[in-house]
């Protein structure tokens, strides 16, 4: 039997490829309680059903309700401090900021609360409580849903036990899944008057668990019903003693899962187990890599892994998105209570440490691959195919940077993987890894060099580049000290661009010859593209246009006519835009920027787009196109909090000319109506914002389901950020109207968003806002 699930975006609910039975009080006791609870927690024993019945009753809730539906599958995760950057993901959420993730998280949430499914908690329960207790103190919308084997324990939870499908003399929702299921193994099955009693007999045997009960359908391929259950009480009679006794649920499940794994024969045994390293879905390929070695061979892994999909073991995951083709792409995955059995015989066999050892060598070797080919032309599949199998890469880190004799195999994977932080936008996990890699070798080793360098790199993507400074140049001084020449060379081009974003143009100057001098003497083409984006950015900044122009141009001239580059390439196009803008050209700014934001979108560079679609609006403004340029405005500005860092990255003369941008076009506008359609940037989706930005229309119009919903604003709610600004600017003493001005938005919204603020620290009157902030900040 071949049944499984479609793979959407982290976050999106999964639709459903085989038939739900029953469960309809249980479904209505849970909305009930999702109506009603901030969390409610499904507990059962492994395999009773817990997910089937939350992704069902939510399937219902995913267009009507008030807020959306976030699923984190947690199946794969095994390190609890990359929790927050799992809920990230699952939010669309970057992580280019430098700010610790859960924070990034918190903000997000308060502004745009939505319900969030914690599914398979067990395993990471200590982890998932204190996440779920900060999500209900700290915001007023949220609300959360979680699958685990036992409660999480915290303020506020409502658990709902799940029970085993019922089984009466008459059926029962149990004999109904074993009819479903059965049909699927044997065309045209069905539970008669005849063959009622004995499936009755076998479902409860099963405790009308309904994997038990999938398991022993697959069998009726291979022997009659009547014999079927003759087998499986046969061997529940071994455990008890030939007493017609019942055994705990949990041991029931795991007595078939037993037999299932005996009625194996040793290759699908053998698989099984191995297939356990996985931390999630896999393609063919990666089985074949890691599971064929010794007694089974990679050549019959295909053979091997369509049994045991046939026998249910292994699920068949048809995905769909980005990067998995026009017909999407065929993968595969163990359920957790099964992967966890296959760990249990994989140790036993003493194969473990082989098959973990091939898996980490596999997703090395990716990465090597990966960094070699990181300008081609297919850079951006090759990325794609990394972040599909990102819950592997992580695993792979965890185990190389946990065993001393392969911890420089996870160095060299964290380091490698520097371009997929960057493109993939996963900066502050990037960090997490390099400063584990730099741990692990605290002397002067090459390990320690890169993983210094690369961490400062990202910090300075992260808006500290006066912190990015010392770990790089730290890093060089090791690498000078051992020769190595492309570690140090890189080093170079990576300070230069800490000097750069730091607006120290001088050092920066100095540190692109030094970089340039070594890159070309090693022949380092990725490097010297780098360098060439980042001089350009220098010039810029510095008000050198022409030169920009000159250096970016060179820099699409290394990379070849008809590159299909897409990170790289991205940053120039914005370079260019920002040159043209800044040299009075307002179309040639704007058509630089229309060859940047698909580059940037594609990647999903959050920050990319935000440059992009900021320095539109520039143009738009400039232009005298102001209602065009005041929506652009706000989808950038929603762009730039969602990756809570900082606008323009900080830079002074990107900041200048945003204030100058808005100011003029809200000038021209009038406040309301700058407001409005600025609030209609702000809240579009994504993808109508870039439609919108790239086809060069004036006006933002949003079809029916794309418009936002309002939200409403209550006593006790935490202030959003726009209300934190109001209200941080009030208590320095700035009126309503001073306000408006230095946030560029009109006076109304202001005095809106006074009155919230005023509502949600419980006090009448502003002079109170600064004692009342200071106080919150205490905790008193």
């Amino acid at each position: 039997m071949t049944f499984g699930i479609v793979r959407r975006r982290p976050g999106e609910l999964p639709r459903e490829l085989t038939g739900f039975i029953g469960r309809a009080p249980e479904l209505t006791q849970l909305a009930a309680a999702l109506d009603t609870q901030r969390c409610v927690t499904v507990v059962g024993p492994g395999g009773v059903g817990k997910t089937r019945l939350a992704l069902r009753a939510l399937a219902g809730r995913t267009t009507g309700a008030d807020v959306p539906v976030r699923l984190v599958e947690l199946s794969p995760l095994r390190d609890p401090g990359l929790l927050p950057h799992t809920l990230a993901a699952c939010l669309d959420l970057p992580e280019q900021s430098g700010r610790p993730q859960l924070d990034v998280v918190l903000d997000h949430l308060r502004e745009k609360p939505a319900l969030i499914v914690l599914d398979t908690c067990e395993h990471l329960v200590d982890a998932c409580a204190e996440l779920v207790d900060v999500l209900l103190r700290e915001t007023d919308g949220v609300r959360v849903l979680a699958t685990s084997r036992q409660p999480l324990d915290v303020p506020g939870e409502h658990t709902f036990p799940l029970s085993p499908l019922g089984v009466s003399d008459a059926g029962g929702e149990a004999v109904s899944l074993f009819e479903q299921r059965a049909a699927a193994v044997v065309p045209g099955f069905e539970v008669t008057d005849a063959s009622r009693e004995a499936v009755v007999r076998l479902c409860r045997r099963l405790d009308g668990m309904p994997l038990a009960i999938e398991l022993a359908t697959v069998r009726l391929r291979a022997v009659p019903l009547n014999q079927l259950i003759d087998r499986l009480e046969n061997r529940f009679r071994l455990l008890t003693g030939g007493r017609r006794t019942s055994l705990p649920r949990h041991q029931t499940l795991r007595t078939t899962i037993d037999w299932s794994y005996d009625l194996c024969d040793a290759r699908e045994q053998r698989l099984w187990g191995r297939l356990s390293v996985f931390g999630d879905v896999f393609d063919l390929a990666a089985a074949e890599e890691v599971c064929g070695f010794g007694e089974l061979g990679s050549d019959e892994v295909l053979e091997v892994l369509i049994d045991l999909v046939d026998k249910s073991v292994v699920q068949r995951v048809d995905e769909v998105g980005p990067g998995t083709g026009a017909a999407g792409a065929t993968r595969y995955r163990l359920l957790d209570t099964l992967r966890e059995y296959g760990a249990e015989k994989l140790a036993a066999s003493g194969e473990e440490t082989a098959a973990r050892d091939r898996h980490l060598v596999r997703y090395v070797k990716a990465a090597d691959e990966f960094d070699r080919h990181f300008i081609d032309d297919d850079q951006l599949p090759r990325c794609q195919a990394l972040r599909r199998e990102h819950p592997d890469i992580r695993l792979a880190l965890e185990y190389a940077l946990g065993h001393g004799d392969r911890e420089q195999k996870g160095a060299g994977l964290a380091g490698a993987l520097w371009g997929y932080w960057q493109i993939t936008g996963l900066l502050t996990e990037g960090r997490y890894w390099q400063q584990k890699a730099a741990a692990a070798f605290p002397g002067a080793t090459p390990e320690r060099a890169w993983a210094l360098i690369v961490g400062g790199y990202i910090k300075t993507f992260q808006g500290d580049p006066a912190g990015a400074v010392p770990d790089i140049e730290e890093g060089i001084a090791i690498a000078d000290r051992l020769g190595e020449s492309l570690i140090r060379a890189r080093g170079w081009l990576y300070l230069h661009c800490a000097h750069t974003f730091a607006c120290d143009f001088d050092r920066a100057e100095r540190a692109a010859v030094t970089a340039h001098e070594r890159l070309a003497a090693l022949g380092d083409l990725v490097g010297l593209v780098c360098l060439d984006v980042q001089a350009g950015y220098q010039y810029h900044l510095s008000g050198q246009d022409d030169l920009a122009l000159e250096r970016s141009g060179q820099g699409l001239a290394r990379l070849g006519a008809g590159s299909k580059e897409c990170w790289l390439r991205g940053f120039v196009h914005t370079i260019v835009g920002l040159s043209h803008y800044s040299k009075g050209d307002p179309g040639a700014s704007e058509a630089a920027l229309k060859e940047a934001l698909p580059l940037k979108a594609a990647l999903g560079d959050v920050i990319g787009c935000g440059y992009a679609v900021e320095i539109m609006a520039w143009a738009a403004a400039r232009d005298g196109r102001h209602r065009r340029a005041a929506w652009l405005f706000g989808g950038s500005d929603a762009l730039w909090q969602s990756t809570g860092g900082e606008l323009l990255s900080g830079a002074p003369v990107s900041v200048e000319n945003h204030r100058m941008a808005a100011e003029a076009t809200r000038a021209d506008l009038g406040g309301d109506v700058y407001e409005q359609l600025w609030q209609l940037g702000a809240t579009a989706p994504r993808e109508a914002l870039f439609d919108a930005a790239l086809t060069g229309v004036d006006e933002l119009v949003l079809e029916a389901a794309e418009l936002p919903g309002q939200r409403r604003a209550g006593s006790g709610e935490s202030l959003t950020r726009r209300e934190h600004e109001v209200a941080r600017l009030a208590a320095d003493g700035l009126s309503n109207r001073e306000i408006a001005e230095r946030l560029f938005i009109s006076r109304r919204t202001v005095d809106a968003h006074m009155e919230r603020v005023l509502s949600k620290l419980g006090i009448s009157s502003r002079s109170r806002i600064a004692v009342k902030l200071a106080t919150a900040g205490t905790g008193e």
